[in-house]
């Protein structure tokens, strides 16, 4: 298994986020040291256009082994072109080839290695396509409304009437923290979701997705709580 870590440079809700110091550490690093301790990763790698976050990268232990090409750095290159391109890379350059690729977003701080390890046990004893980590939402996916510019409401769905919330059945959201997914799958189908995915459930209090400087904060109120209870 291939761990991919990607970590643009680019970032306009929080600049230099992927190696903004959090407690003391890169951002970046808890991504990296997760996974370095998950038996089942053979190689973990981090994808970067930046010679600042590849050096960070390195000295956390991670592969680097080259840097991402400027087709694959804008705001536009999705997370499939990256995976995709580096298993190309690899073949080519090292003729390295994965059953399974494990794609770690750096802006998940709270997810540890037991998270990792257990998607892997999960996405290995359903013989699944992919395994893709969700948290549970707060509020009942029907009490969502539209909001126009004029700050006028309009409903999200048709037909459905405001209930209480334990009328409701529980709906959950990808927290963006770990997909395991198959290498066949994405390079010849290039996508994450088949009938044969199964999600890994994850508690709200490691479910952080790090873009602005509010959610930097509430994962590092979180990390302290977590080491000083």
């Amino acid at each position: 298994m291939l761990a991919i870590i990607p970590a643009r440079s680019g970032s306009k809700g929080l600049p230099n986020k992927n190696i903004k110091p959090l407690l003391g550490k890169p951002l970046i690093n808890y991504a990296i040291e997760a996974a370095l301790k998950c038996p089942q990763i053979t190689d973990v790698l981090v994808s970067t256009d930046s010679e600042e976050i590849a050096n960070v990268a390195r000295a956390a232990g991670a592969w680097v082994p080259e840097l991402r090409p400027d087709s694959l750095a804008g705001d536009k290159s999705s997370s499939l072109d990256v995976i995709v391109y580096t298993l190309n890379y690899l073949k080519e350059h090292y003729s390295k080839e994965y059953e399974a690729i494990v794609f770690l977003q750096p802006t998940s701080p709270l997810r540890e290695s037991g998270d990792i390890q257990s998607a892997i046990k999960l996405y290995q004893a359903k013989e699944a396509d992919s395994v893709i980590s969700y948290t549970k939402e707060a509020h009942p996916i029907f009490w969502h409304k539209f909001i126009d510019e004029n700050g006028t409401i309009s409903d999200l769905f048709d037909g459905k009437d405001l209930f209480n919330r334990q009328e409701y059945q529980s709906t959950y959201f990808p927290n963006g923290s770990i997909y395991v997914v198959k290498t066949k799958l994405i390079l010849e189908e290039r996508k994450f979701y088949t009938p044969k995915t199964y999600a890994y459930i994850m508690p709200k209090n490691k479910s952080v997705d790090i873009d602005d400087i509010d959610d930097f904060q509430y994962a590092e109120y979180l990390l302290k709580t977590k080491t000083h209870p």
